[in-house]
């Protein structure tokens, strides 16, 4: 759930993202309406597209870090915990067979 969950986000937030054609437009209408050269131009854009992924990435966060506090809440473990504790019973389980109980 917390996989299809974060894919689903971070499709959501890719599609936010500015692509190249959208920054391309949005930097020849910057030069048109504002009279902004073309440097400042790429220069904001730059800057835009490093504001969006660095807000996407700490967005990213904080919903993995609700949703762990969510899954703690509810009593579930994650997949990963999941398997570590199949390990240690299945070594449990080879040690028991190995001591003849």
């Amino acid at each position: 759930m917390l996989e299809l969950f974060e894919k689903t986000l971070m499709v959501g937030m890719g599609a936010l993202s500015l692509s190249q054609k959208k920054g391309e437009e949005l930097l020849t209408e910057l030069k048109e309406r504002l009279n902004v050269s073309e440097e400042e131009g790429k220069s904001l854009l730059h800057r835009m597209q490093a504001y969006a992924e660095e807000n996407q990435k700490r967005l990213a966060d904080m919903v993995q870090e609700e949703v762990k506090k969510a899954y703690e809440r509810a009593g579930l473990v994650s997949k990963e915990d999941f398997a570590k504790l199949q390990k240690k019973v299945a070594q449990l389980e080879k040690q028991l067979k190995a001591s003849g109980k």
